[in-house]
Order: C-alpha cells, then sequence, then structure tokens
C-alpha cells in the first residue's frame, strides 16, 4: 500500500512538472523578442526606479529587454499626468530616450 501511495505522488508530482513547463512555454511564446523578460527582480527593480526617476514620478506598467536606438531596457511609464511613454534605458540604466504615444521623442539629458 505505501509503495502505491509513493507511486502516486511521484506520478503527479511528474505531471505538475509537464504543466509548469508547459504553461512558461505559452508565456515566453507570445514575447515580441526572445529574452525580453530574462532579468532578475533586482534588474527590473532598478530600471524601474530609473525610469518614474526620468519620468518625474507614474507608475511602471511593465519592463522588459530591449534593443531599440542602442538601449538595454523598456519600461512603460504612465506619468503623473496620465500621459503613458516608453523610457529606454542603457545597460547603466541612465536615460537612452523617452519615447511618447505619438512617437515624439526626448533626447536623453546629458
Amino acid at each position: 500500500m505505501e509503495l502505491r501511495k509513493r507511486t502516486a505522488l511521484a506520478a503527479g508530482a511528474v505531471v505538475a512538472g509537464i504543466v509548469a513547463a508547459a504553461g512558461a512555454a505559452v508565456a515566453t511564446q507570445g514575447d515580441d523578442e526572445p529574452g525580453s523578460h530574462d532579468y532578475t527582480p533586482e534588474q527590473a527593480a532598478a530600471a524601474t526606479e530609473a525610469a518614474l526617476d526620468a519620468t518625474g514620478g507614474g507608475r511602471a506598467n511593465s519592463v522588459e529587454r530591449d534593443s531599440e536606438n542602442g538601449a538595454t531596457w523598456e519600461v512603460e511609464v504612465t506619468r503623473p499626468d496620465g500621459a503613458t511613454v516608453d523610457v529606454r534605458l542603457d545597460a547603466s540604466y541612465r536615460v537612452v530616450v523617452i519615447e511618447g504615444d505619438a512617437d515624439a521623442a526626448e533626447p536623453a539629458d546629458d
């Protein structure tokens, strides 16, 4: 009887692992760029903080790896005034460009 329980538990664990792997595969298939969500929580927090500093606050809607305009990060931010912008940052979390909905770019201040 004990062997049956262990076998059933092991089979359940295998099925759960397969379901989890399939879910992860589906979640990454919708990404625009391979690896766009390949980062640590600490990196995402640093990118978010830099983007919110650059926009004077607001709410970060998403963070992802990016390669447009020489950037490493893209953080979508809804500014305090309600405008949504994409803040592109380099590998050191410095602003490369801030792009609004109308694709009007604001170059980084150096």
